[in-house]
C-alpha cells in the first residue's frame, strides 16, 4: 500500500494524558503506517483533513523536539507516555527520527518515560533508554498466532521479533511489560509461556470497538471471540498461565484513555 508521508509543524508536542498514572504524552507522528484494523485513534482523522484509509497516511512533526524543549522548561514535572494515538516506531522512524529526538529532549530532563510500541526498531534507541532514571517499554503483543496478527495487525512485525525485542530490553536491565490489548484469537496458554520470562507485568485489554473487525471474525469463523464471557475465560486462563506475574485487566475505558501501539 502507497503512503501518504507529510511534513508538518507542531505548536505543542507535551500533552495532558487522560491515561490512569500517566501525566503527559508525547506524539511524534500522526496517523500510523502498522495498520491495524482495530486501531480507535483512526478517529483522530476527522482532526487532521485526512480522507484516505486507516494506515495510508502519516503526518511527521518535524519540529516536535524543538517543540517539546520549549514546554519541559515551564512544565511541571510528571511522567510521559511515547505515544498514546500512534507507534513511535513505525517504519517512517527509522528516517526520520523524530521519536528519538523527542528522547533525547525528554533524557535531559531525566522525565519519566513509558514507551508502547510493536516494533523491533526501539532497539536502535537502547543507549538513550539506558541513561533515563526512570523508564519503561512495553510491547503490544496481542496474539502468538502469526496468521491472527496478519489478519488484524496486517503490516507489524512477526510475533517472534517482538519477544525478541521483549528479550532484548529485558537483558539490558529495562523495565518492560506486554501490553495483550484488545485480545486477539490465541492459545493463552502458549501466548504467556512467551512472553512470561522476559516482562515484568502484563496489561490486557479487550476487542472495544468490535464493528471495525466483525468482517474479519465472521471470514476466520472466529465469531466466539467476540463474546464477552468466551473472552473473559481467555482472560482468565491467561492469568492463571501467568502464575504470580503481575496482571491488570483493563476493560471499560473511553477512547481517550486508550493506548494505541
Amino acid at each position: 500500500m502507497a503512503v501518504c508521508i507529510e511534513k508538518i509543524t507542531s505548536k505543542s508536542i507535551l500533552t495532558k494524558s487522560g491515561i490512569d498514572g500517566l501525566d503527559y504524552c508525547v506524539n511524534p507522528y500522526m496517523g500510523c503506517m502498522h495498520g491495524c484494523l482495530y486501531c480507535y485513534a483512526m478517529f483522530m482523522k476527522k482532526y487532521t483533513g485526512h480522507g484516505e484509509d486507516w494506515g495510508s497516511f502519516v503526518d511527521i512533526k518535524t519540529n516536535a523536539a524543538a517543540v517539546l524543549r520549549k514546554q519541559l522548561q515551564s512544565a511541571k514535572r510528571g511522567s510521559v507516555i511515547v505515544s498514546s494515538v500512534t507507534d513511535p516506531y513505525q517504519p517512517v522512524e527509522a528516517r526520520y527520527k523524530v521519536t528519538r529526538q523527542c528522547l533525547e529532549a525528554l533524557l535531559e530532563y531525566q522525565y519519566p518515560v513509558e514507551i508502547l510500541t510493536k516494533s523491533p526498531l526501539i532497539l536502535r534507541d537502547i543507549d538513550l533508554l539506558s541513561r533515563f532514571d526512570d523508564v519503561e517499554v512495553g510491547i503490544s503483543i496481542t496474539t502468538e498466532n502469526d496468521r491472527i496478527r496478519r489478519a488484524f495487525e496486517p503490516r507489524t512485525a512477526p510475533i517472534a521479533v517482538r519477544i525478541r525485542t521483549l528479550r532484548a530490553l529485558r537483558e539490558k536491565g529495562i523495565k518492560t511489560y506486554v501490553f495483550i490489548g484488545p485480545v486477539l484469537p490465541m492459545e493463552p496458554e502458549e501466548l504467556a509461556a512467551k512472553i512470561g520470562p522476559y516482562t515484568d507485568y502484563v496489561l490486557i485489554d479487550r476487542m472495544n470497538y468490535t464493528s471495525k473487525t466483525m468482517k474479519v471474525y465472521r471470514d476466520l469463523r472466529l465469531t466466539q471471540w467476540l463474546e464477552k464471557g468466551f473472552t473473559d475465560d481467555v482472560i482468565q486462563r491467561l492469568k492463571d498461565a501467568l502464575g504470580t506475574k503481575a496482571v491488570e485487566v483493563r476493560g471499560a475505558r473511553a477512547a481517550s484513555t486508550s493506548r494505541c501501539a
